[in-house]
């Protein structure tokens, strides 16, 4: 299997854990921003990343959208198995995969790449990164109001999460699923922030052990 990404994007870093809590054996080409789009598009239709390309007879041509590689995945290897049987329980967890995809994974994208352009400048001050994050920045109208309302929407999932996470080992049952592995990827570009290091350790601490478990490098800041 081959995975097109981009090497920082936090949705491809879901569809690594996912491979690799699979034990699954793939490659990695790491695409340029924006001229990913000439090769991503005529594939899925679509222009963003991860695409999965599975290279197997009788198997879709390419699957776009980490959800979607998750679904895939699921179904070519069962085992261990990140979905549940029981239909509360799946429901829940698919819930929570949502809600992070579509709302905390963007938030933690406008508060990160908002840090990057003012006091996180230093960490990688090259000219063509700091022109990646500009485009990042206009892409999505990442702006100071943006940004506040990001701050507020990532402290209620950190509540949430805590209370979830202090109850059981997992967000959802009694094993790993598409829920932690979702929280795990997206909220880790929060590693690099002083303010989310400092004040959420138990976060930090999770997102580490589900990345041991799954067999990927931890993420920049841990």
């Amino acid at each position: 299997m081959l995975l097109l990404q981009f090497s920082t994007s936090h949705y491809c870093r879901k569809a690594r854990l996912t491979l690799g809590y699979k034990g699954i054996n793939y490659q990695v080409e790491n695409l340029t921003p924006g001229l990913h789009i000439l090769k991503v598009k005529p594939l899925t239709g679509l222009t963003t990343l991860p695409v999965l390309l599975p290279q197997m007879e009788g198997k879709p041509q390419a699957i776009g959208d980490s959800t979607q590689i998750v679904k895939f995945l699921e179904s070519y290897q069962p085992e261990p198995s990140l979905f549940f049987s029981n239909p509360e329980q799946q429901t829940e967890a698919l819930m929570l995969e949502d809600w992070l995809d579509e709302s905390i994974g963007t938030a933690t994208r406008f508060v990160y790449y908002h840090f990057r352009a003012g006091e996180g400048k230093q960490i990688d001050p090259s000219l063509s990164s700091q022109i990646v994050i500009g485009v990042v920045r206009k892409q999505y109208g990442i702006n100071n109001a943006s940004v506040e309302l990001a701050t507020k929407r990532l402290t209620i999932a950190l509540e949430e999460l805590s209370h979830r996470w202090q109850r059981s080992e997992y967000l959802v049952g009694d094993h790993l699923s598409v829920a932690d592995i979702a929280a795990a990827a997206l909220l880790s570009p929060l590693a690099l922030i002083p303010q989310y290091r400092q004040g959420y350790p138990w976060l930090f601490e999770r997102i580490v052990k589900i990345h041991q478990l799954c067999g990927e490098a931890l993420p920049p800041g841990l």
